[in-house]
């Protein structure tokens, strides 16, 4: 498939915005187990950079758009659609967590319940996400538990990469705690990333190149799409990337967004600077390992439009 660049950023800006509100959720509440005192300015500073992530990633999605003007109808068929549940989910998230800091802010008393709402709209939110693409059976890659638990789970780790970088600012001695738990849930995406792409490596195809254009010769080999140039098909349903880039892509992320990150936190880093650095790289490496996620996705269209001269 054709990686939007649009989409990357709304997935993986959400993504660690949502990560974020879970770890000071879960901060929080155990916090308040303990009789610990937070920081405030630790719960509400970490409720505005989600507030503003969450925000740029739904900013972004409007270049996705033939007609930004129609975003609203998205929410129609709520009934059926994923992406019309995650268009209501996210304002939704967006809007519980300003509150969230907004009660931080004016001291309001306990507010467990509130984050409890928060958590769950996070939650909710990933399985929105990864069930737009998880539901698409048609490409096999993509149709898999393993696009949420991915989803959820990444996610989780550069929010959590992300908590330790502002405790360093507003509240160090929080830093080691989170730092441990990013280095946990970093390793755990390495695992679940790992079984998809084991999953994906082993996909048998249900159709051939015969099958898609129903003659039975054993050797087909396609010289012309039908026209001297692309088509909406070749565009939007492959990357037309050569096997060398896509290679490269994939090595970046498991390099940027798996193994420099857990080698960082592994080594007890906790300036401010470098967990900074950390969540940086990080991101840039979950930014290709989004567009890995897109590109290596095939569509059995492609099993004809295998070039385009």
């Amino acid at each position: 498939m054709h990686p939007a660049f649009s989409v990357v950023l709304l997935t993986t800006l959400i993504g660690a915005a949502q990560g974020l509100m879970l770890g000071l959720v879960g901060i929080e509440s155990l916090a308040r187990l303990r009789a610990d005192v937070l920081p405030h300015a630790f719960l509400i500073g970490g409720s505005g950079l989600a507030l503003v992530l969450a925000g740029l990633g739904l900013l972004a999605s409007f270049f996705h758009l033939g007609h930004p003007e129609r975003a609203w109808r998205a929410i129609a068929g709520w009934r059926t659609s994923w992406l019309s549940r995650e268009v209501i989910v996210l304002p939704a998230f967006m809007g519980m967590t300003a509150l969230y800091g907004f009660a931080h802010h004016v001291g309001l008393g306990p507010t467990l319940g509130l984050g409890a709402v928060v958590a769950l709209l996070a939650l909710l939110l990933f399985v929105c996400t990864g069930m737009i693409y998880a539901a698409v059976k048609v490409i096999r890659e993509w149709a898999s538990v393993w696009t949420v638990i991915n989803y959820t789970v990444l996610g989780m780790t550069s929010g959590l990469s992300l908590a330790a970088a502002l405790a360093a600012f507003t509240a160090p001695v929080l830093v080691p705690g989170l730092s441990a738990a990013a280095l946990a849930s970093l390793l755990l995406g390495a695992c679940t990333r790992a079984a998809s792409l084991w999953r994906n490596a082993h996909l048998k195809p249900k159709s051939t190149l015969q099958s898609a254009i129903g003659v039975r010769h054993p050797r087909i080999v396609q010289k012309s799409q039908g026209s001297m140039g692309g088509s909406f098909n070749t565009r939007e349903f492959f990357h037309g990337r050569p096997r060398a880039f896509v290679q490269g892509v994939f090595w970046s992320a498991v390099l940027a967004a798996f193994v420099l990150p857990a080698l960082l936190l592994g080594s007890g880093i906790t300036s401010a600077a470098g967990l900074v650095m950390i969540f940086g790289v990080q991101y840039v490496g979950l930014l290709a390992e989004r567009w890995f996620f897109f590109a290596q996705a095939n569509h059995p269209q492609n099993l004809y439009y295998q070039s385009v001269a």
